[in-house]
């Protein structure tokens, strides 16, 4: 039967749910509370609205106005959420990008979404030297902290500006007009641009307050990065709770918890790959001499987020979302059980179906299909892919391309993906876009790349790879060390392939199509290259 909660409806009306509705809340509400803290930089929530509205019009007198699209491709940084929350304020939209990302994949970004300008932190401005530019609409590119201007195609390449004092108007937004287009994984093909509309991020606030239970006394620590929606919304949460979010620069297992001690924090957020690479660490008091009463941890195994919490006295959360939908499925503080991704949220429908998108009974594994019951709540498409949105959002439902089973208690549980994805580091990868590096090498001929497990309950990348005729590698290992260096300039390090078989055949169907289930079922092989060695499974 398909589920169906009504929600609550936050602070704000239906008109108002909108990134400067927002920030004039938190002012009005909240005023000189904490709001946040990025490495030196600490703002008010009294603080917020003059802020964004002075980089407002720094972007403004770029020629940046309403519907324009900025990239951003900094670390966690205040330029970064100024710039973000700027761009909401005066209706232009914000791209972030992956940071890991590379020439190429910054050269589709750009070329795909239109941005007129580019932020970008010095650190990762010399991969544009490997991307073309010509092909993209950059009118200037913006340089965050030190370093040198990079000759960028004849498009200007500026200083970070200074704010000026007199601060922009808040443009009319509506609650469906798009604040940003945020990037995640194509599947069989390019990386696709979510349609995230205003509501949509103002209800990600609201939805993962109330599950977690935030409130005014909370301290919200991150390690995640801006360029992702969990670590925008930890800025949600805080504007529409009065809570302090902190933002830390990067997750570092020796120096988690004194982070968390130093800030004070009481509600932190983790992948799953993370929980274990906690665990590896020696036990010792830091995990206990802490404030954090409650974690988010979508995806930990159970047994690890046990061990955790027995180690740490952190309870973590399971939950379900993507950058298409909302925090539509979670467990709670009170929930009767683990195991499972938890209970369906208040105003969303879920369905269990089958390939026909017709619901199946409890008990029975399908693709889980979501909808939201308020206006705006989910994204609205994929920007200039009207065939992979209709595909995504056929029968008004969004394909999430997982597979599930509903519970006789209503609780999910996840099974697996459906979707040619892999998912290592808490990042999307598409094997499409790795087949395609691979394949721009000159002695390789066919490749099929493909998730097989890790020692740290995630995916790890592994290609199976024939050569061209007569290129064959007398060892073939050497050829694999080979191929992983070629992918070191062209991916980002997390979609590089661990491992890598030299193979003399792929297995197909009878119209030619690789059969890739049949390589993740015989996964690593005793003649497989792994780039970690030591950590080789057998």
């Amino acid at each position: 039967m398909t589920e169906r909660t009504e929600p609550g409806a936050g602070p704000l009306p239906a008109a108002q749910r909108t990134l400067p509705a927002m920030l004039r809340h938190q002012a009005q509400t909240f005023g000189p509370r904490p709001a946040l803290t990025i490495g030196q930089t600490r703002w008010t929530h009294g603080d917020v609205p003059e802020n964004v509205a002075r980089r407002a019009a720094a972007l403004q007198q770029a020629g940046i106005g309403r519907g324009d699209r900025v990239a951003l491709m900094c670390g966690n940084r205040i330029e970064c959420l100024e710039a973000f929350l700027a761009c909401g304020w005066i209706g232009a939209v914000a791209v972030p990008i992956n940071t890991a990302a590379m020439g190429p994949q910054i050269e589709y970004f750009l070329a795909n979404s239109g941005a007129s300008l580019l932020v970008i932190e010095a650190d990762f401005a010399a991969r544009l030297q490997t991307a073309d530019l010509t092909r993209c609409a950059l009118k200037a590119i913006w340089l965050v902290g030190e370093g040198q201007a990079v000759p960028a195609a004849g498009v200007p390449c500026l200083p970070w500006p200074a704010a000026p004092q007199e601060a922009a108007e808040a443009a009319d937004v509506g609650p469906g007009d798009t604040l940003a287009i945020l990037y995640t994984s194509g599947t069989t093909g390019p990386s696709k641009g979510v349609l995230c509309p205003h509501a949509q991020y103002y209800w990600w606030g609201v939805h993962s307050l109330g599950i977690l239970g935030v409130g005014q006394d909370d301290v919200l620590a991150t390690t995640l990065p801006l360029f992702h929606i969990n670590a925008l919304n930890t800025f949600a949460q805080a504007a529409l709770s009065g809570a302090e979010v902190v933002f830390l620069p990067r997750f570092s297992a020796s120096g988690f918890w004194p982070a968390m001690r130093a800030t004070g924090a009481t509600v932190v957020y983790l992948l799953g790959a993370m929980v274990p690479i906690l665990l590896a660490q020696p036990a010792g008091e830091g995990e206990r001499g802490h404030r954090v009463r409650l974690g988010l941890g979508p995806g930990v195994p159970a047994a690890a987020a046990a061990e955790f919490q027995e180690r740490t006295g952190v309870r973590l959360l399971e939950g379900y979302g993507s950058t298409e939908t909302n925090f539509v499925i979670a467990s709670r503080p009170d929930a009767p059980r683990g195991g499972v991704m938890g209970w369906l949220q208040p105003g969303f429908e879920a369905r269990v179906a089958d390939a026909h998108d017709a619901e199946l009974p409890d008990g029975q594994a399908g693709e889980l299909l979501l909808r939201a019951s308020e206006p705006f709540a989910f994204a609205a498409g994929y920007f200039n892919m009207p065939d992979k949105t209709v595909e995504a959002w056929r029968n008004l439902w969004f394909h999430t391309g997982d597979r599930v089973v509903r519970e006789a208690d209503g609780a999910f549980r996840f099974i697996d993906r459906m979707k040619d994805a892999i998912r290592r580091r808490g990042e999307n990868i598409s094997s499409f876009e790795v087949e395609q590096v691979l394949l721009s090498h000159a002695r390789v001929a066919t490749v099929a790349v493909y998730p097989v497990q890790s020692e740290l309950a995630e995916d790890e990348v592994m290609a199976a790879v024939i050569v061209q005729p007569g290129g064959a590698a007398a060892d073939a290992q050497a050829l694999a060390s080979e191929l992983a260096a070629w992918c070191e300039s062209r991916l980002p390090y997390f979609a590089i392939p661990r491992f890598i078989d030299i193979v003399d055949d792929l297995p197909r169907t009878e119209n030619g199509k690789v059969q890739k289930f049949k390589l993740r079922e015989r996964g690593v092989t005793p003649t497989t290259w792994d780039r970690q060695p030591k950590g080789r499974r057998t």
